[in-house]
């Protein structure tokens, strides 16, 4: 059985109650503006909640995390820890009083041209086992599902013929298996920049920042390498080939970010983790072929190829994301902005910081409306 209803809602619809759709929320809220947000599943931050572990904690100090208008409180550590920035988000939606719809799953969300209004439909699944449909009827919609609503997940070769167990995983899986007692690989396709998470007693994050504020971003760069030789030593020798670009100029060319080392590199130089090449294909008896043609048993396959935006499925719109990464096609700092009351927050490939600028440019232009 499906029941439909329709709820037109007199204030922007915000879909997503991740950090990026609180400080929306909050900074509408800090305007006087009422904004309705949607969640699909059953607490806000769901991906912190429910697909990280308990040791993870933040990589970037708490001053570079905080959404607008609140600090973190002045008892947490330089690096909050997982139940520490949830504990803080729900603090957060508790000031600004915000209080996501939940269980509430985007099918499509179109733009009405004949009404001049945004028709957003979900599916909720009650606990009778039925179907209940509503329609939410905005002039604005913001976009805050962000860059990790859905797993990425690679197609390789032999995957039905392995016979072990394959599943997927983010953060630092690797380092945490290791400390477990097992024998991990680290399969590393690509070049990657690895910079200590502290140089010079300082965060890597926060000096950079500093530095960029009287140097150009190559010489940043070129501190940044000659540090981290000097700190991790040649990580080439341990099969972590660095780009030809500087870490820095790589971030805000491609939005890759560099892996900030929590205590991986040691076990690498220790033999306790093995760094391997990518993966060719799959073989029967959980056999593994890389593409230099070497071989190995393993009992489990955990894939860490981390996440992409969903847009694209729902948002029936061709113009501000693109289709092929669910991102806006305009770059930061001008892709919070689409046309017909459509924003996007939290797709800068700039953190929590992106996210935090964005929401107030959106919070004082639909301001600007209710005047």
């Amino acid at each position: 059985m499906n029941r439909k209803r329709c709820v037109f809602v007199n204030g922007p619809v915000i879909v997503g109650a991740g950090p990026s759709g609180l400080a929306a929320a909050a900074c509408l809220t800090a305007k006087g503006v009422q904004s309705l947000v949607l969640e699909r599943c059953n607490c806000i931050a769901s991906l912190w909640q429910l697909k990280t572990y308990n040791r993870l904690s933040l990589h970037l100090p708490k001053q570079f995390c905080e959404l607008p208008l609140m600090s973190f409180p002045h008892d947490f550590p330089t690096y909050p820890t997982k139940q520490q920035f949830i504990k803080y988000l729900e603090l957060y939606a508790m000031t600004f009083n915000i209080r996501p719809v939940f269980n509430q799953t985007v099918i499509s969300a179109n733009y009405d041209r004949n009404l001049g209004l945004w028709r957003i439909r979900t599916d909720t699944m009650t606990t009778t086992m039925t179907t209940s449909s509503t329609e939410y009827v905005t002039r604005w919609l913001i976009v805050a599902t962000g860059e990790n609503a859905e797993a990425v997940l690679p197609d390789i070769e032999g995957m039905e013929e392995f016979g072990g167990t394959i599943m997927h995983t983010r953060m630092e899986v690797c380092l945490d298996l290791c400390n477990h007692d097992a024998t991990p690989s680290l399969v590393v396709r690509d070049t990657v920049h690895v910079l200590p998470r502290e140089m010079l007693g300082k965060s890597t994050f926060g000096l950079s920042m500093w530095l960029l504020k009287w140097l150009p971003m190559r010489l940043v760069d070129r501190f940044l390498l000659i540090t981290s030789r000097l700190l991790l030593g040649d990580t080439s020798r341990l099969g972590l080939d660095r780009p030809e670009i500087g870490p820095l100029e790589l971030k805000n060319l491609s939005g890759k970010t560099p892996v900030l080392d929590v205590g991986t590199l040691a076990k690498i130089k220790s033999g306790d983790i093995k760094v391997c090449p990518g993966i060719k294909r799959l073989l029967k008896h959980h056999t593994v072929e890389f593409v230099n043609g070497q071989t190995e048993e393993y009992d489990a396959i955990i894939l860490a190829t981390g996440y992409k935006s969903n847009v694209p499925s729902w948002l029936k719109e061709k113009e501000m994301f693109s289709e092929k990464d669910g991102l806006p096609k305009r770059p930061f700092p001008n892709g919070w902005k689409g046309e017909c009351g459509l924003y996007a927050v939290g797709f800068t490939k700039r953190g929590l910081l992106g996210a935090s600028i964005d929401a107030k440019k959106i919070a004082e232009h639909i301001h600007q409306y209710f005047q």
